[in-house]
């Protein structure tokens, strides 16, 4: 078989996962498009040792390392721990935000108002700075030693 199949299949599938990850907005399809890639290079890793050790075979019969199909297997169980690991930030902000949304994600990082919420995203109503916290009503009090917010 020539080489130029499993390339042409794997940069098909590199790019379906590279859109994947631009084009989507759910943390989930996002991860399921970058699996896409690296089974991509995976592909490309075993295609390439099969080439190499036919093409080094004439030259060195005894020479079998398939240094490409160890990488691979190597690739397979970082994917395996990073698909792992991925769910699990993907669930926890579910379970806290609602939503597994990047763009909403992205805005609610950012500060920004969140869902017409005026005070930047923090609950205290305050500027969200250090000491902020239900039991601080923001600098001003601070200052005056005024715990209840009223400024003297």
């Amino acid at each position: 078989m020539h080489l130029a199949y499993p390339a042409v299949l794997s940069a098909l599938l590199f790019c379906t996962g590279v859109y994947g990850v631009l084009a989507r907005r759910n943390a989930i399809l996002v991860l399921m498009s970058v699996e896409l890639m690296l089974n991509a290079v995976n592909l490309n890793l075993v295609a390439f040792d099969a080439w190499l050790s036919r093409t080094a075979e004439a030259a060195l019969p005894h020479d079998t390392l398939h240094a490409g199909q160890a990488l691979t297997l190597f690739t397979i169980a970082i994917a395996a721990a990073e698909i792992g690991i991925g769910l699990a930030i993907v669930l926890a902000v579910y379970r806290n935000r609602g939503t597994a949304d990047i763009d909403r994600l992205r805005d609610t990082a950012e500060g920004g108002p969140v869902d017409g919420d005026v005070d930047g995203g923090h609950a205290d109503g305050g500027d969200g700075g250090p000491g902020a916290g239900p039991d601080s009503a923001g600098p001003a009090a601070a200052a005056t030693g005024d715990k209840t917010g009223a400024a003297a």
